[in-house]
């Protein structure tokens, strides 16, 4: 079977899909989550493109999309073995309520790639030990290196959004943090990583039957936690926590986008393009060589 060709990837309609799920920097226009379906599709060809079998289609792309980031991660991570001052690296984080779908977004995007230029983390409640330091201190240590791809399954943001909806820290600490987290992405663009921020939205609906089949599947009955139903009860106080979030730290060089994600299929499609379309950024290729070709040849045909 030949290799995927890139120019069987479908790229989306009305403009990259950066374009069309960045939230506006600045906060000047703060974000109305309400307002964006979570069972939407932006940018998704119509039926004449993708056929009536959507989800099928989606998948497809997803896999030649997927093969093509596995290229430009092979490519990224060359440059930077080549040229060691190179500092590129691309981060993608992904923030969601339970249930939104982060972990098969990890599985089915970045699955193509190859795990040696991978570094996926996850975030859990802070240890003991990461308790007694700042709280970008567990986050420092996570970042890829150069040349490699940073994949983050919640974030630094979850001490701007659980501390608030559990008021765990006073306000002003809190607001502090907007201003200490944007400074530090600003700082890591500055290094040479490219952020992806990703917000997989998903409805209250959506949860609950994610949720449900927790609790009927016992394949998945490992996953069923009793604290996603109880921060559930507190869904408006998320969804406003992520409004604020979303609305202070999006800038030009750490934007946010907001992902319907009710959909699986679309939501794996979506983050797959951001991706692409972020590589694209990058205008990477493969270095020439730093050996003399018909040299080194020369030595092996005559050995």
């Amino acid at each position: 079977m030949s290799a995927p060709e890139v120019s069987d990837i479908v790229p989306p309609v009305g403009g990259g899909i950066r374009q069309r799920l960045r939230v506006a920097p600045g906060g000047a226009t703060p974000v109305d989550l309400a307002a964006i379906d979570p069972r939407a599709t932006p940018g998704l060809p119509g039926a004449t493109v993708t056929g009536p079998d959507r989800k099928s289609w989606c998948r497809a792309q997803v896999r030649l999309v997927g093969a093509e980031l596995a290229r430009q991660q092979e490519m990224l991570f060359a440059s930077v073995k080549v040229d060691p001052a190179d500092g590129r690296r691309v981060l993608l984080v992904l923030q969601a309520m339970d249930c939104g779908g982060k972990d098969g977004t990890v599985k089915r995007v970045a699955g193509a790639m190859n795990p040696l230029g991978l570094r996926i983390t996850s975030f859990g409640p802070p240890t003991d030990e990461e308790l007694k330091h700042h709280f970008l201190w567990r986050i420092r240590r996570a970042l890829p290196s150069a040349g490699r791809v940073g994949i983050f399954n919640r974030s630094h943001y979850e001490d701007v959004l659980i501390g608030r909806v559990e008021a765990l820290a006073p306000e002003e600490i809190l607001r502090e943090r907007y201003d200490e987290i944007n400074a530090f992405e600003q700082e890591l663009a500055a290094e040479g990583v490219s952020l992806v921020k990703v917000m997989l939205h998903i409805s209250k609906d959506e949860q609950r039957e994610r949720l449900l089949e927790r609790l009927t599947d016992p394949r998945k009955h490992w996953k069923y936690d009793p604290a996603d139903t109880d921060a559930r009860a507190r869904w408006d106080d998320y969804q406003a926590a992520y409004a604020e979030a979303l609305s202070r730290c999006a800038t030009d060089v750490a934007p946010w986008y907001v992902v319907p994600a009710d959909r699986k299929w679309y939501r794996d499609w979506a983050v797959a393009h951001l991706l692409r379309e972020t590589f694209a950024t990058l205008d990477l290729g493969y270095p020439p060589p730093t050996v003399d070709l018909a040299r080194e040849r020369g030595r092996l045909l005559s050995g």
